[in-house]
């Protein structure tokens, strides 16, 4: 229990060393997050603009239709 309790302490830094973690792990976990947001935000506006485009065909297909 003692080895615990000198581990936590970090050798009388503690009050320094983990605000300095819990801030590095709240700064990741709002990246985390807002990239998610991001991502699923960007994927939606591709869907709008795929559904809102006129289909266009292939170009082998364009290439039949030309001759």
């Amino acid at each position: 229990m003692e080895a615990l309790l000198a581990f936590l302490d970090m050798g009388g830094y503690a009050a320094f060393v983990w605000p300095c973690f819990g801030l590095a792990a709240a700064v990741m976990i709002y990246l985390f997050v807002a990239s998610r947001r991001e991502l699923k935000a960007r994927e939606a506006r591709l869907e709008a603009l795929r559904a809102a485009s006129p289909r266009r065909r292939s170009g082998a297909a364009q290439r039949e239709a030309a001759s």
